[in-house]
């Protein structure tokens, strides 16, 4: 383990930077071979308030609720076409092409074959976060529509900055994704938590939070085959970006919009 530091932005409702905030956090680097490596971030224990506030978001993120969560380690940046490289051998067909950049047209399946393939080189369970440990470590602590605060702005995050959220000025629309370290951290040091890519989770979709787990575990149903993704993507506008923001997907579609990170138990 090696203490990171780093430096995090928050944003009023105009977009405007009111404040930058010094954070360290504990990283663990995992070996890949051939001078490929995976850093994940502790992200430490704790509890916090899942979904939107009544009248707010859409009504698969109520109704919100507490969930208690053990330390876990998250994957600082998103699986790179290189890590997906290293382990598997031939990549997906990506839309967009580069080492440095997160893998993306991959399926929930894809990534499930990922973390096994992984966790057979470590010796280590790698997998899937759940549906809450994800919105916790998005969160990192805050209870904003993101973690920077109010809204997101182009110099922050990658997502469709044709649309607005507050009151933001308005931003271009790249169409590409962007590699890791681009753009400023969270307050857990998590990169592109929101926008670049949707991440996959382990969780199967439930239409609410009604029955959802209370802790890290996540919600399984043999009989569904569609599963959560979170944070929005180069091509969402900033609302579907949001913290609370959830995306139902078929376990087999791999999208050009779909990444994923894993998540691992603390050694």
């Amino acid at each position: 383990m090696t203490t990171i530091e780093f430096e995090t932005p928050t944003l009023d409702e105009k977009g405007d930077v009111i404040a930058r905030t010094r954070q360290t956090a504990e990283q663990f680097t995992e070996d890949l071979g051939n001078g490929i490596s995976l850093d994940l971030i502790v992200i430490p224990a704790g509890m916090f308030q899942m979904g939107s506030l009544p009248n707010t978001g859409s009504p698969d993120e109520h109704p919100q609720h507490f969930v208690t969560i053990k330390s876990f380690m998250l994957g600082k940046f998103l699986i790179t076409q290189a890590q997906w490289k290293a382990l598997m051998g031939k990549l997906p067909p990506c839309r967009f092409k580069g080492d440095e950049l997160p893998v993306d047209r991959v399926s929930w399946e894809d990534a499930q074959a990922f973390c096994q393939r992984l966790s057979k080189k470590t010796r280590r369970a790698y997998r899937l976060p759940s549906e809450s440990e994800w919105e916790y470590a998005c969160r990192a602590g805050t209870v904003s529509p993101f973690s920077f605060g109010e809204t997101i702005t182009i110099e922050v995050a990658r997502f469709n900055g044709g649309h607005t959220f507050r009151e933001e000025p308005r931003g271009n629309y790249p169409h590409v994704t962007s590699a890791g370290g681009t753009f400023p951290p969270n307050p857990f040091g998590l990169y592109d938590i929101h926008g670049n890519l949707w991440e996959w989770c382990a969780d199967n979709w439930l239409d609410d939070y009604s029955s959802s787990p209370r802790d890290n575990s996540s919600y399984q149903n043999k009989d569904s085959r569609y599963h959560v993704a979170r944070g929005g993507s180069w091509h969402e506008p900033p609302g579907l970006c949001r913290s609370a923001a959830r995306l139902k997907v078929l376990q087999t579609d791999a999208d050009e919009v779909m990444g994923f990170r894993v998540a691992c138990e603390v050694p």
